[in-house]
C-alpha cells in the first residue's frame, strides 16, 4: 500500500467540527504510532432482537443487499459499532482517508432524494430509457432513501494522502485509497448484518458529487463516493447467483 514518493502540501481538513481527525505522520511519536486507537464497546449480540451469531464465512455469504427496509429506528450505538468496524480497514499508509455522513432526520433524507433526482433522472434519459421507465425508477430510488432508517454517505478525504510530482504515481495514490474505502465499507456492511441489520450499498453520488455537497453542506475537497441504506430488513431479497470460483481464478502457477 506504499509507492516511493515525495512529500507535498497537505489540503486543509475542514471537517474538525463533525469527526475527530487523526494527527499526521509527522507530528505523531513512535510510541503514538504504536498505540492502536480505542475500541468502542461493541453491543452484546446476545440482547440484540434479530442479530446473527455466525462465523466469519458464514457472515461473508449471509451479507446481502436489501432494497426495502422496516421503519424501525436503529440504535445509535449499533450505527457507531458499525462506523467503528468501517475504520479498521486498511488504507495506503494507515491514512484512513474516510469520512462519513450519518443522515437519521426525514426531512434531510428527503431533501437529500429529491436534490440528486434530477441528476438521476438525466443520466436515464440519457441512457434512451422513456418517461415511464424513467419516473418509475425514481420513485424506487427515492423510495429507498426515504424509507432507510439511517443513510450513512460515505466520502473520500484525499487531504492526507501523500503528493507525488507525477501523475502516475498521483492516480496510483488515488486508486490505492479508493480501494481502502471499498474495504472500509466492507467492514461496515459485515458488522451490520451480524448485529442483525441489512444494508443496500448504492452508487450514486458518484453521478452528482456538486449536487450532495451543496444540499449537505461539505467541503469542497471531500469526494462523495457511496450512500448506505441501513435498517431491518421488511423482506428477504431475491438473491444473485454467484459465478464459480473456477471461473473467476485466471491462474494458479
Amino acid at each position: 500500500w506504499r509507492l516511493p514518493h515525495s512529500r507535498g502540501s497537505r489540503l486543509p481538513h475542514r471537517l474538525a467540527s463533525h469527526v475527530p481527525r487523526h494527527r499526521s505522520r509527522e507530528t505523531m511519536s513512535g510510541d503514538e504510532r504504536s498505540v492502536p486507537p480505542p475500541l468502542v464497546p461493541l453491543p452484546d449480540p446476545a440482547q440484540l432482537p434479530g442479530a446473527r451469531a455466525l462465523d466469519l464465512p458464514e457472515l461473508i455469504r449471509g451479507r446481502r443487499s436489501v432494497r426495502r427496509l422496516r421503519s424501525d429506528p436503529v440504535p445509535p450505538e449499533l450505527v457507531t459499532a458499525v462506523l467503528e468496524a468501517a475504520c479498521w480497514a486498511p488504507s495506503p499508509h494507515g491514512t484512513q482517508p474516510w469520512r462519513f455522513v450519518v443522515l437519521t432526520r426525514d426531512e434531510r433524507k428527503r431533501e437529500l432524494a429529491e436534490a440528486m433526482a434530477d441528476a438521476w433522472r438525466h443520466h436515464l434519459a440519457m441512457d434512451g430509457q422513456d418517461d415511464e421507465t424513467i419516473a418509475r425508477r425514481l420513485a424506487g430510488s427515492q423510495r429507498r432513501l426515504r424509507e432507510a432508517p439511517v443513510l450513512i454517505l460515505v466520502c473520500l478525504d484525499p487531504s492526507d494522502l501523500d503528493r507525488y510530482p507525477d501523475a502516475e504515481r498521483q492516480q496510483a495514490e488515488r486508486i490505492m485509497a479508493i480501494q481502502s474505502l471499498g474495504a472500509a465499507v466492507q467492514n461496515l456492511l459485515l458488522m451490520a448484518y451480524r448485529l442483525g441489520l441489512d444494508t443496500g450499498w448504492m452508487c450514486a453520488p458518484l453521478f452528482c458529487p456538486d449536487v450532495v455537497r451543496r444540499v449537505l453542506d461539505l467541503p469542497e475537497h471531500l469526494e462523495p463516493q457511496a450512500l448506505v441504506t441501513l435498517g431491518y430488513a421488511a423482506a428477504d431479497p431475491q438473491r444473485r447467483p454467484r459465478r464459480p470460483l473456477d471461473r473467476l481464478i485466471i491462474a494458479w502457477e
